[in-house]
């Protein structure tokens, strides 16, 4: 059956049960538009679009569930099952029933998401590499399973027959929990904290990007004022935070690096200035795009004691960087590589990312080649996920063209390549609408992993985070999480800061759930 349907109408009787069937849609039919009809759609779907489109129909009842595939020919396909008979037999072969599982976890909803699956499976020919699985956090699940004392193959099990898992993805997840499981074993974390510091700025905005950012050119004038409002953030934590443990911090974006050096150097002595660290474990500054990195601001940033920085590549094709709208060359990276060796960086993470338009397997295999020759410590591998308020989305008529694709097989190849070089994966995480339905992941030579990124998502202890756009999580001790954000908007940041620093107040001023 084909997968090139201009929309695809989903009709549900409860409308919460969307949250769960409308990203296993969307994962088996990447190129549809969804509508979603249920009896708390703004708009409900008229007419025409019923007479000219294909429905999945979801309903949920009392003691059943049945979902229907129908196309405007008049073929349906049914799938029905009893929920009683249906927990009850997923009791049976479910040996951690009792494990303190994330709440996402539950018999029915699980039931659900399986009926839907085998459903859309049948009908396209397709199996989907995670299954039904459509959290950002898969590996939550297995790390959860290994603390609880449980072995490789009961954690298998659990995986394949809850969540219809591929074997592969099942055997990298486990890889990747028993790596985080003998990272985070010897460490105790819940009085600690960890802190993150966004900058939101960068040289242009890439034809992918949702995030706040915003481009230097245009903004350069508020930087100052920005960095200002920073301060007082960090002069917060500082006084807030005086009597627990600080264990990381991490520089992100946007690009940091689109601060002068003479600003990173005032940003880094702030937190000195503010903070108690000497407990922290790591200190990462994203130095980010090569077409902001100078010498003079690895210098900067490295006369701190930072020791870990990521430099981001994406592509070392030309023409694919031109496209997406990032200002700089392959050699622009070869050269911000080589001056980060010189300046003595012992850690550096290259980031690339799959799935960009019109790269196939030659230049996969390119990026990889060129990437090795620079032996980097880290390498973080992104599959594309088209985000609505990306410029790839806003303006597809114009890329609608272009293939974007990635496969199990383009994976592969960077894991051939990264563990040719004594990489291996320590942790991933997934996104929504990601090409392929696969992952991004974190490769890693042994002792130099990156805490932060493990701790963000294992969502293990409370994470501070400052800046525009940025959103701080409160972890208690029983895994109960509470967030609180900050506005995106750069001018809203600067004028209601107060009244952020106030909303953290309030978070970190409640009591032990």
């Amino acid at each position: 059956m084909t997968d090139d349907f201009t929309r695809i109408i989903l009709r549900l009787n409860v409308h919460k049960d969307t949250y769960d069937i409308y990203p296993l849609l969307g994962a088996f039919f990447p190129k549809s538009e969804i509508l979603v009809d249920s009896p708390e759609s703004k708009e409900p779907v008229g007419q025409e679009e019923y007479s000219s489109c294909p429905v999945c129909a979801f309903e949920n009842v009392k003691d059943s569930y049945t979902v229907s595939w129908s196309t405007p020919g008049g073929e349906k396909v049914v799938k029905t099952t009893k929920t009683d008979v249906g927990t009850e037999m997923s009791r049976q072969s479910n040996p951690f029933k009792e494990s303190n599982l994330p709440k996402d976890s539950g018999e029915l909803r699980n039931l659900r998401k399986r009926l839907v699956y085998e459903l859309l499976s049948e009908i396209t020919g397709k199996s989907l590499p995670w299954g039904t699985l459509t959290g950002i956090r898969p590996t939550k699940i297995s790390l959860k399973l290994f603390n609880d004392g449980k072995k490789e193959p009961e954690v298998f099990s659990y995986m394949k027959e809850t969540y219809l898992t591929s074997d592969g993805k099942i055997q990298l997840a486990s890889q990747v929990a028993r790596r985080e499981y003998d990272l985070l074993k010897k460490r105790d974390y819940e009085k600690g904290y960890s802190l993150y510091i966004g900058i939101p700025f960068c040289p242009s905005i890439c034809l992918y990007c949702s995030f706040s950012s915003y481009a230097l050119g245009a903004y350069e004038d508020q930087v100052e004022e920005y960095l200002k409002t920073l301060f007082k953030e960090i002069e917060y934590v500082g006084e807030r935070f005086k009597d627990q443990r600080l264990d990381s911090i991490y520089v992100g974006g946007g690009t940091p690096t689109a601060l002068t050096a003479d600003q990173m150097d005032r940003l880094l002595r702030k937190v000195e200035q503010c903070l108690d660290i000497s407990s922290v474990q790591e200190i990462t500054v994203e130095a980010g795009r090569p077409d902001s990195i100078t010498l003079d601001k690895l210098k900067a940033i490295r006369s701190h004691g930072v020791e870990r920085i990521s430099v981001n590549p994406q592509t070392m094709n030309d023409q694919t960087l031109e496209l997406i709208g990032r200002h700089h060359s392959a050699a622009d990276i070869c050269r911000a590589m080589e001056m980060a060796r010189n300046v003595g960086f012992s850690v550096i993470n290259m980031d690339i990312i799959l799935g960009l338009p019109g790269e196939g397997s030659k230049e996969v295999a390119y990026t990889l080649e060129e990437l090795m020759k620079f032996s980097p410590e880290n390498l973080t591998v992104h599959s594309l996920a088209k985000k609505r308020s990306a410029r790839l989305s806003l303006e597809w008529e114009k890329y609608k063209d272009y293939e974007f694709y990635n496969s199990d097989t383009y994976m592969e190849m960077v894991r051939e390549a990264a563990e040719k070089e004594g990489l291996t994966p320590y942790y991933l995480y997934r996104q929504k609408h990601m090409a392929g339905n696969l992952e991004n992941i974190g490769y890693a030579k042994e002792g130099t992993e990156g805490l932060y990124n493990v701790l963000m998502m294992e969502e293990i202890h409370s994470i501070v985070a400052l800046g525009a756009g940025s959103v701080t999580k409160r972890v208690w001790p029983d895994g109960h999480i509470k967030r609180c954000d900050n506005a995106k908007n750069l001018s809203d940041y600067m004028n209601r800061i107060d009244e952020m620093l106030q909303r953290k107040e309030r978070l970190f001023s409640e009591g032990n759930t």
